[in-house]
């Protein structure tokens, strides 16, 4: 039985650019549907925040609107709630690599608040980049991706062809024009190669062991896509 590193935001808001605090977390889709993926393939789950903090859902993501109707919240918030390693996680200077088969990070606008500056957090991308370990990064997960340097300043993810929340999904999210800095523009800023889909449908970016997912509709195919590879 392999372990899966699930890296996630510990940041229950996300600072607007008139320093309002926007309240969000992790979108429970994005950690619901690959959770249960890796389960069911037979994998083990450890959870790891910056400062091992218990990480906050974004309570927009259960709401009936975002989930297909009000069953469908329903049964995301149950799974949630049935998640017991969101409850014990790790803290991520603890995380050593070598236990891991794969690493994945989730979305929700907290990365944008404090993965995307995290030292740590980059330190880990880049190491399981270079292992060639499955690595997996839905919708605002890649905000993470920007601390994610190389030893000669350059980003350790320049080059590499990845999806991510598009500059359209913000706008259509009602956030882009009060938000200090957006997604898409900074990765390509950052020399990585964004490909963006349709807005809110499922797309899916493979580079190398890197796997990448645009927005949560995204994080199931992601997850498939992991476990084929750690067959």
């Amino acid at each position: 039985m392999s372990k899966i590193l699930f890296v996630m935001t510990g940041a229950d808001h996300w600072t607007l650019a008139d320093g309002t605090k926007h309240p969000t977390g992790f979108w429970a889709e994005e950690v619901v549907a690959p959770y249960e993926a890796f389960k069911a393939a037979g994998h083990r789950i450890v959870v790891a925040t910056p400062g091992g903090v218990v990480p906050t859902v974004d309570k927009s993501s259960l709401t009936a609107e975002v989930n297909g109707g009000q069953e469908g919240a329903d049964r995301v918030a149950r799974a949630l709630a049935e998640i017991a390693e969101l409850q014990d996680p790790i803290a991520l200077e603890d995380v050593d690599l070598d236990e891991y088969a794969a690493v994945f990070y989730p979305g929700g606008h907290g990365p944008m608040e404090d993965l995307a500056v995290d030292r740590t957090s980059g330190r880990i991308l880049t190491d399981a980049l270079a292992s060639g370990k499955p690595l997996a990064v839905v919708c605002h997960g890649p905000a993470a991706l920007l601390a994610a340097t190389a030893e000669d300043g350059t980003n350790a993810f320049a080059g590499y062809k990845v999806a991510a929340f598009t500059n359209a999904e913000e706008t259509q999210g009602g956030l882009a024009d009060r938000a200090e800095w957006l997604l898409e523009t900074r990765l390509t800023e950052a020399g990585v190669d964004v490909r963006a889909g349709e807005p809110w449908a499922p797309h899916v970016v493979v580079d190398r062991n890197l796997v990448t997912g645009q927005n949560p509709a995204s994080s199931a195919p992601l997850a498939a896509e992991v476990v084929k590879r750690l067959a």
